[in-house]
């Protein structure tokens, strides 16, 4: 049996720690699924087609890593795609607290899941979405941070 890991989130934007996430985890898993969810109490930065588009060329050279866009709970949508395990990192104690508390909700809605949790590098520690979000925002440069180029992000997002 494929042992498929789901790896949701926002993911607005992607940052190269959800990068170094998705390379550990293909370690450990023989697919992981990228699932950008759809977070009612989150206004987007970039759109969910921006992000999709710019994680599938991230990972254009790794068939075992797939992409998928969902407004579901993320239990039901690891069953739909047949995923045991979800994939998770966590920076610090404070993530542990709040995904903890996830992780006990996703086990009852779907016996059969598994949360891993992977320590993040201590390269991308510091590294949240919302702090690239606020440089972005105040015109401070980003792309160290990211593992695509925002002259693309830019381009996509002006397209969509």
């Amino acid at each position: 049996m494929k042992r498929i890991a789901l790896f949701p989130g926002s993911f607005d934007p992607f940052t190269k720690g959800h990068e170094d996430i998705v390379m550990r985890g293909l370690r450990l898993f023989d697919e992981v699924v990228i699932g950008i969810g759809n977070n009612a109490s989150k206004k987007r930065y970039f759109s969910i087609e921006v992000m999709r588009e710019l994680i599938e060329r991230t990972f254009d050279k790794h068939p075992a890593v797939s992409v998928v866009t969902y407004d579901d709970l993320t239990a039901h949508t690891a069953r739909e795609l047949g995923a045991t395990f979800l994939l998770r990192g966590l920076r610090n104690t404070t993530d542990f607290e709040y995904e903890n508390g996830i992780s006990q909700v996703n086990r009852y809605l779907y016996g059969e899941i598994e949360t891993v949790f992977l320590i993040t590098s201590p390269n991308f520690a510091p590294i949240s979405s919302s702090i690239i979000r606020d440089l972005h925002r105040y015109g401070q440069p980003v792309d160290n941070f990211l593992p695509y180029s925002l002259s693309e992000l830019n381009k996509l997002n002006k397209e969509n």
